[in-house]
């Protein structure tokens, strides 16, 4: 495999312990004083100053992953890079490397982890010389091997896993709908699940497209009932080590959506202590 960056070491955003963290509606309310992303004297550190996060985001498919990692991406301003988006871009570009992914996805397999990491050695080595104070990935890694190579290419502060009932992201991923003309994405997903057996219920609403969009929703092939829920068990199944793998170093952040964005953003934000920094970046707005 081709070299690849290390990113040098910095000082994160948050300090850590050994522990993995889980949070829910209720967790989120944790005293500050033994909450895992606070400073040793168990007050905010100020992140205005120290904006340096080398972030991944984890969960299944339709859990949302790429919404609330683009939010945070924005709020502490730093990129958020999906590696979706990497091959995509290197797909519509032109040398050997476009010519040898075509052949991937067209023969229906897999980009190896080789040429994934390569792309996104790449990508942090640009965002390095252009003076990027960090990063936010969202899917990758998916796998332990995956993970091991990362460690390889640099050092990751924290995971956040995000989780929803499976119900739930059936549901999501059967309503998600993309307008075949502007390519801007929908979902006509009314969620409303019944709490039961002490778990809280869940609502949410249509995140629905203006009127000229109306008429030219698509679905994708493959948001069927049957591949997504095939979908959801291949990730748990290879989610589980890689979970573990990450709590066992004490970098994993479990956190339960409440709701839908309007519920659940100001959960996240006040999970991560960040809450307090979205106050001051709109008062200077």
């Amino acid at each position: 495999m081709a070299r690849v960056l290390r990113v040098a070491r910095s000082s994160s955003l948050f300090s850590f312990g050994s522990r993995s963290y889980s949070t829910s509606a209720e967790a989120s309310h944790a005293s500050s004083s033994s909450h895992p992303f606070l400073s040793n004297g168990g007050s905010r550190k100020d992140v205005t100053k120290e904006r340096n996060v080398q972030w991944v985001f984890l969960g299944c498919p339709g859990v949302g992953k790429g919404t609330y990692a683009s939010r945070l991406s924005s709020l502490l301003g730093v990129p958020h890079i999906a590696t979706g988006d990497l091959v995509r871009e290197a797909l519509s570009s032109s040398g050997p490397l476009s010519q040898q992914l075509s052949e991937i996805v067209n023969q229906g397999k897999l980009v190896s982890d080789e040429i994934i990491v390569n792309l996104l050695s790449k990508r942090l080595e640009a965002g390095e010389a252009k003076g990027e104070s960090g990063f936010i990935l969202d899917g990758f890694p998916r796998t332990m091997r995956q993970a091991e190579i990362l460690g390889d290419v640099t050092d990751i502060d924290l995971v956040v896993n995000l989780k929803l009932p499976e119900e739930v992201l059936v549901d999501k991923c059967l309503g998600r709908r993309t307008c075949n003309q502007c390519g801007k994405g929908f979902n006509i997903a009314h969620i409303n699940l019944k709490g039961e057996n002490g778990k809280p219920g869940i609502s949410m609403d249509p995140l629905l497209p203006p009127p000229q969009c109306m008429s030219k929703l698509v679905t994708r092939a493959d948001d069927t009932e049957e591949v997504v829920k095939a979908r959801l068990r291949i990730y748990n199944e290879t989610s589980q080590p890689l979970e573990e793998y990450y709590r066992s170093k004490g970098k994993l952040m479990e956190f339960d959506l409440p709701g839908g964005i309007p519920e659940s953003w100001p959960r996240l934000l006040e999970a991560l202590r960040l809450d307090d920094y979205e106050e001051k970046q709109s008062a200077a707005a």
